[in-house]
């Protein structure tokens, strides 16, 4: 867990918007900026956010690892962020980026093309 308890640089205004789990975080989705292609769901703490809106690369918190992690600095897979939106409801994070290199940890493009589900359609 994220300790939200530290003080953050996050302006104020943003902060007081965001709605956390009980652990401080938002999911952040990475969302390809150019073809709307959604890449890979991370998580975010106010620190993160602001690291991420301050620096133009996208900063997840890690939830195994208990650690603060940029895309790309270890894989050189990186996001650069072109445009960060809240939800309507102010508990997600849309991060629209220029994905270089797999998003996915497994090495693929997007985490969301291996498990494609069946979808059972209602009779009209």
């Amino acid at each position: 867990m994220s300790d939200t308890s530290r003080s953050s640089s996050l302006d104020p205004a943003i902060a007081a918007r965001l709605k956390r789990s009980a652990d401080g975080l938002v999911p952040a989705i990475a969302q390809q900026y150019d073809t709307g292609e959604v890449l890979m769901l991370g998580w975010m703490d106010d620190e993160a956010l602001h690291r991420t809106l301050t620096t133009g690369r996208c900063t997840y918190w890690s939830r195994s690892r208990r650690e603060y992690w940029v895309k790309g600095d270890t894989s050189g897979h990186f996001q650069h962020v072109k445009s960060v939106a809240l939800d309507c409801d102010a508990d997600t994070v849309l991060v629209q980026v220029d994905q270089v290199g797999a998003a996915c940890h497994t090495g693929a493009r997007t985490c969301f093309d291996a498990d494609q589900l069946p979808v059972i359609s209602p009779a009209a």
